[in-house]
């Protein structure tokens, strides 16, 4: 039997906190009654609660195997870019739009035929289909109404459409890691060429301050901007931490590894808002594994961090000091960022409930720039509602992970999962200080970071009430 079902009542009275934990899955994974007249069991015939198949919605019974196969098609697409890649490819640009509708083509008939839906609703979905009405709110009363319906249907609403899918369809430890690995694919080929690049001074059009000589990534779309470059390689070090710790042997190497390889790309992007949320994410994670031996582990994040320093190209500490001091920065941007970040608290001072529209701050802002924030972002363009909405999005995935992680704490049977929900609570921790820095909120960054952690969740409920394997 599964550890919560062996535990019983007497777990939940002398342990209110579990309690409270358990009665909110409950509420969230609802379980189908048994069939009034269906006969009793014996004792000797008794199963666990729940089998698999017995959560409603929630089940990992078999199904979505081709929906996976055209989600996963769709995020190489994404990610990777092909037509850019791949010459005999380049007049193929609506690749990425053609895989998503076939992911919807078949997500649709799959989902109603498995589940009667077309989404289960854990509290992520509701508030993410929230997120969704205030974008769409703000349009009517928009500064350019149809820039704000172009802005909401050509990048927010598809990262939302797919985050829905990806939240019902990987529902196995297979497609959980299957997905990040694919990240981490594109994020080796990315961390390798930003440091070639920087190596070689192949400094690309089109990334930040490029007369300044900032690298852009291989990749144009989410990865172009040397910022946004950053910005998602910072999410992937605490995936790679997460994962090295839930392995053994030469696989731990390999994503210690791929860990090192992505702060070296960090560090040559000179990105300020990446070296935040590098650092957060690396207390955060410092503090969950090193938990038993709080000096080494604090030894070792410091030990870390000066190499970091040390082996940095000349001048990056230059750059970061000009977080604290914006006058040293000889380009400008600190300071022209804070005005901005003025600016978009000011525009959502004036516009609290809907915003000016979603794409339309720059309407509002100094030389029509963007916020470069991604808080500021959604509050100006949708509203203070919104803003309590995509911050709810991050923090209660948190709070679930962090469940996980203390349910997991002692059972080296769980030692997987245990990992896994502290590298996933390090990469929103990372996404939420970097986007600080980022007008990024309609982006697909944290909308898969987020899906990772509801996958996982689902994972580990469904794991604890199913059959033991004989």
């Amino acid at each position: 039997m599964s550890r919560l079902s062996q535990t019983g009542d007497y777990e939940s009275l002398i342990n209110p906190q579990r309690k409270h934990a358990a009665a909110e899955i409950a509420e969230e994974f609802p379980v189908r009654e048994k069939p009034a007249g269906a006969e009793e069991t014996t004792p000797d015939e008794k199963k666990p609660r729940l089998e698999i198949g017995a959560v409603d919605g929630w089940s990992l019974r078999n199904g979505h195997g081709l929906t996976f196969i055209a989600l996963f098609l769709f995020s190489i697409v994404l990610y990777f870019r092909p037509y850019e890649l791949i010459p005999a490819l380049s007049s193929f640009l609506q690749m990425a739009f053609f895989f998503g509708i076939l992911t919807l083509a078949i997500y649709v008939p799959s989902q109603l035929v498995l589940e009667g839906n077309l989404t289960a609703r854990p509290r992520e979905v509701n508030l993410i289909l929230l997120f969704c009405l205030a974008a769409f709110l703000s349009m009517p009363l928009a500064t350019s109404p149809g820039e704000a319906y172009s802005t909401f249907t050509d990048v927010l609403l598809k990262a939302i459409v797919i985050f829905i899918v990806f939240v019902n369809v990987v529902r196995t430890e297979n497609r959980l890691k299957l997905m990040i690995w694919l990240a981490f694919a594109v994020s080796i080929y990315l961390s390798f060429n930003a440091v070639s690049d920087y190596t070689t001074g192949n400094f690309r059009e089109g990334s930040a301050f490029y007369n300044n000589q900032r690298i852009g990534g291989a990749i144009r779309g989410l990865f172009g901007n040397s910022n946004d470059l950053a910005m998602h390689l910072v999410t992937m070090v605490p995936l790679a931490v997460g994962f090295a710790f839930a392995s053994k042997g030469m696989r731990k190497l390999f994503y210690l590894a791929f860990a090192v390889a992505f702060t070296a790309a960090i560090v040559v992007t000179f990105s300020r808002g990446g070296f935040l949320g590098l650092f957060v994410a690396l207390v955060v994670m410092v503090r969950k594994i090193g938990r038993k031996n709080k000096f080494l582990s604090t030894g070792a994040l410091v030990v870390a961090l000066l190499a970091v320093l040390v082996l940095a190209p000349g001048g990056y500490t230059g750059r970061l000091s000009t977080i604290f001091n914006s006058e040293a920065d000889a380009t400008g941007s600190s300071s022209q960022r804070t005005e901005i970040l003025k600016r978009s608290i000011w525009v959502t001072l004036r516009y609290p409930l809907f915003g000016v529209g979603v794409g339309n701050f720059h309407y509002k802002s100094v030389f029509e720039l963007v916020t470069h924030n991604a808080y500021t972002q959604v509050s100006s363009e949708m509203g203070i509602p919104a803003l309590v909405i995509y911050v709810m999005l991050m923090v209660y995935p948190l709070r679930r992970l962090r469940e996980i992680e203390k349910e997991t704490a002692d059972l080296p049977e769980k030692r997987k999962l245990h990992y896994w929900s502290i590298g996933i609570q390090g990469s929103i921790i990372a996404y939420m200080v970097s986007s600080f820095f980022g007008a990024v909120a309609y982006q697909w960054y944290i909308y898969y970071i987020v899906g990772y952690a509801v996958a996982l969740r689902r994972i580990y409920y469904v794991d604890q009430h199913a059959e033991p394997k004989p």
